[in-house]
């Protein structure tokens, strides 16, 4: 099913509720004037709600799925619907939030 891409100005948190921001966007592609997200970009999360317990806060992120038709530089772009994996707590980022221009499957 077609899902918007993510771009760096998506809103994207852990499952704790952290801000996570993409450290490499691809730069030559860009949607809603912005680069795009592969599956190659690794994310780096701050402010993880997990600081005040006993388990490791969220610290980075990496998308282990992607869309399965749509590439950028040979990666696949990232979705709405994708899979991350956040280091070290083994949780998932949300997409909460992203341009709605472009849809990719």
């Amino acid at each position: 099913m077609p899902a918007p891409i993510l771009h760096l100005g998506a809103t994207v948190t852990c499952m704790h509720a952290g801000p996570a921001q993409p450290l490499a966007p691809f730069p030559r592609v860009m949607v809603s004037g912005q680069p795009v997200v592969t599956q190659a970009t690794p994310y780096a999360v701050t402010g993880c709600s997990l600081t005040g317990s006993g388990a490791p806060p969220c610290v980075t992120a990496q998308w282990v799925m992607g869309a399965m038709r749509v590439m950028a530089g040979g990666m696949p772009v990232i979705i709405q619907t994708s899979q991350a994996v956040c280091t070290p707590s083994g949780t998932g980022l949300l997409p909460l939030m992203a341009q709605t221009r472009v849809l990719a499957t």
